[in-house]
């Protein structure tokens, strides 16, 4: 659960006084795929990678959370279940952990509170289906091509000679883990963008010269960044 939840006025604070600060070391898990999904998160500070490894060993990247953001797979008001991801922190990192009961009862206590969690799972669902939706129509050259246009949206600044800074450091396996491909081939595509001007390297971050192009590649449908975004 992301920002649509904690936009609600008051209802952070509420979700907050229910469980106190934990803190987070890098690299630690906040919770492993299989195991009983019972928590909410609430990302105080710091960032958290949401992902999974395949059978074969590689990592897949599905969002990055950071301030303001809530994380979990709860399903209140329903049997138990498992988390089908993991979360693990990418640097020090503090969250606020609501236990799925307590959950459940601020839900029930508070129509607020269960309106925006609905609205979330809704928006939750789109932003699900519209990344499935790039990589069937577009395959691999979707992936990076929606990867790069959503990372804009979360991450973009106006950069120095134009085109939009991804302000958010980021290794070419990293990026690859995003678009649940090779290194190698992340590395290709992204070699060829840079030679027909359509992006360029500044200290190591990607800016974006001619998002246009890679909207265009992809047919975008402009949704909204809430939609849209790596968050």
């Amino acid at each position: 659960m992301e920002r649509t939840l904690s936009a609600v006025d008051g209802l952070t604070g509420i979700l907050k006084a229910s469980a106190g600060s934990q803190k987070i070391a890098k690299e630690d898990y906040l919770f492993r795929e299989g195991e009983q999904a019972e928590t909410l998160y609430f990302v105080e500070s710091g960032k958290v990678r949401v992902g999974k490894v395949t059978p074969d060993g590689r990592e897949i990247t599905f969002r990055i959370c950071g301030e303001g953001d809530f994380i979990g797979e709860i399903m209140p008001f329903c049997p138990p279940s498992l988390y089908t991801v993991e979360a693990m922190a990418t640097e020090a990192t503090i969250v606020t952990a609501v236990p799925k009961e307590r959950l459940e009862e601020l839900l029930y206590l508070e129509h607020e509170l269960s309106i925006a969690y609905m609205k979330w799972m809704g928006i939750l669902q789109q932003r699900t289906q519209s990344k499935f939706r790039d990589l069937i129509l577009h395959g691999k050259k979707g992936a990076l091509y929606s990867t790069l246009i959503r990372m804009s949206n979360s991450y973009g600044v106006p950069a120095e000679g134009g085109g939009i800074l991804i302000d958010l450091e980021l290794t070419n396996q990293e990026l690859a883990n995003f678009c649940g491909m090779a290194r190698e081939v992340a590395n290709r595509m992204l070699s060829e963008l840079r030679k027909s001007g359509k992006l360029r390297m500044d200290n190591g971050k990607i800016v974006l010269t001619d998002i246009g192009f890679l909207r265009d590649a992809m047919h975008c449908e402009n949704c909204p960044v809430e939609i849209c975004s790596i968050e």
